[in-house]
This record gives C-alpha cells, structure tokens and sequence, in this order.
C-alpha cells in the first residue's frame, strides 16, 4: 500500500471514531473536526518529526491545534499516533476524564491550551522565536480556522513573524468556507488571504486540503522560500466524508442521532473497504 492511501485509510478510521466519540459524549464541534483529519493525519503520520513515546523531546516539531474547538479530530489522532490509548480517548466529555472540549496539556501530545481562536499564532511565533535564538532545529505546526482569521491579533503574529523571518513556523488555513454563524465572506470577509500574508513577508502555497498526496507535497517542501515563514490555504470541506454533513454550517457544533451516525459510518465503511489491508481503529 502506497504511503498516500495508507494516510486515506488512516483518516477514514479517525473520521468515524470521533463521530461515535461525538455522540457518546453528546457534544463536539462535527464539522471542523470532519474538515480538519487529512491536515492532521498528513502531520501526525508523516510530516513531523515526533516520537509518541516521548512527547516531551528536545528536538520534536510542536503542533498548535489554533482552532481548539476541533478538538475530536485532534484527540483521535494523537490516540491513533499512540500518544494515549483507546480506553482514553473513550472517556472524552466524561466526568474526571483528561479529554475535554478544548485541547489541554493534560493530555500526551498537546503543547497548548487552545481553543480561545487567534491565539495560537501568536504562541506559535513566540516559540518560533525562541527556536531560532536557541539553535534549535525543530519547526513549529500552527492549524488555524479560516473564521479564526477574522481575529486581528492573527495577522499580529503575522507580521511579527514576517519581521523575524521565522522560516521554521508554518501556518495552515482550514479553508472550509463556513463558521458557526455562516459563510466566512459574509460574516466577516476574511479574503484576499494569501495577499494580506505576503504583504506581512510570509511564503503562501494552496492545495487541496483533502488530496494526500498533494497535501503531504506541500508540507514536505517547506519552508517554501528561506527567511519566510510558510502559509498553506488548504482547501477543505465542511463536514468532509459523510455527505449529509458536507458544506453544511449546521453541523459545526451538532451531535448525530443514532440513525445519523450509523448512516455516517455506513457511508464511511465503503470508502474503507476501497483500501487494501486493514488500519481500523
């Protein structure tokens, strides 16, 4: 099996674990998670330079989840990378459990407490910094929402990050379109996107959010030009692989019914029974 669709087997397993983990815990934001596993299983599983045995070590890529209330995608594939175990990741949204609904660093893997939306950026930069005036080789990872950048303290790191010519940071834009309350461009036009960060000295790339191969390309050659840090727009959807879920605001923060989610993973399950081999849950 080609690295590619061992990735795409891989995210249709996350996809229908945190669905179910969605409705045992009766809460969770479904469709930015949905839109959001090719990101992190392209990170998670290939891009970074991390050991789930040692979360803690020196040299390891770190990873801002910006946009914390995804937070069922994230937990999925830290426990899929073997941050935690399975049992663990059962317990998210229940009483004394370490999952909550936004990231923290309770848990193995989590280098932030995120969630609070414009945040991580900044976070990011500073560590960024502090690689930089160290020697560090490590690079920083920050997934920002495209509603997110409707906060103006995004295009503050931004700039700081332009005028410290951090090539070791590298954001990415979950472009799915939607927020809570809508179309991004109508409740808060956030585009030209890729115009206001070159203008703040960052390097931009687009891609499909959703194709492996051409996702796993564009995070492989960055820093996209030295002395700049990287932007990838990656182009997503909103509810990605359940159809009845897909471009649909509704589901940014909705539970699935019973019926609804065996529908979801029915829909789930053919596209796992393309791949060859098996990489369940």
């Amino acid at each position: 099996m080609s690295l590619e669709r061992m990735l795409e087997q891989t995210a249709v397993n996350v996809r229908m674990k945190l669905l179910q983990n969605i409705l045992m815990a009766g809460g969770g934001h479904t469709g930015g998670s949905l839109s959001s596993v090719d990101i992190l299983v392209a990170l998670y599983f290939h891009v970074m330079h991390i050991d789930p045995e040692k979360p803690d070590l020196e040299d390891r890529d770190r990873f801002i989840m910006s946009k914390g209330h995804s937070v069922e995608s994230f937990h999925t594939v830290l426990s899929k990378r073997g941050y935690f175990s399975q049992e663990t990741l059962d317990t998210y949204g229940k009483f004394n459990s370490i999952l909550a609904g936004h990231p923290t660093r309770r848990v193995p893997g989590v280098e932030l407490n995120s969630g609070a939306l414009g945040h991580g950026p900044s976070v990011g930069t500073g560590m960024a910094i502090a690689a930089k005036r160290t020697g560090s080789k490590y690079r920083i990872f920050v997934l920002m929402g495209d509603g997110e950048q409707g906060e103006g303290s995004v295009l503050e790191a931004a700039a700081a990050a332009g005028h410290y010519h951090l090539d070791n940071l590298v954001g990415i834009v979950d472009r799915n379109y939607l927020q809570i309350s809508g179309y991004t461009e109508e409740v808060m036009a956030i585009e030209n996107l890729e115009g206001k960060y070159r203008a703040c000295g960052w390097a931009i790339r687009e891609c499909d959010g959703h194709d492996m191969k051409e996702l796993t390309e564009t995070l492989d050659n960055t820093p996209f030009e030295p002395g700049k840090p990287s932007l990838v727009i990656a182009r997503t959807i909103k509810g990605k692989g359940v159809s009845f879920m897909e471009n649909k605001a509704s589901w940014h923060h909705r539970v699935p019914s019973a019926e609804e989610l065996e529908k979801a993973l029915e829909e789930l399950d053919l596209k796992r029974m393309t791949y060859d081999g098996d990489y369940s849950l």
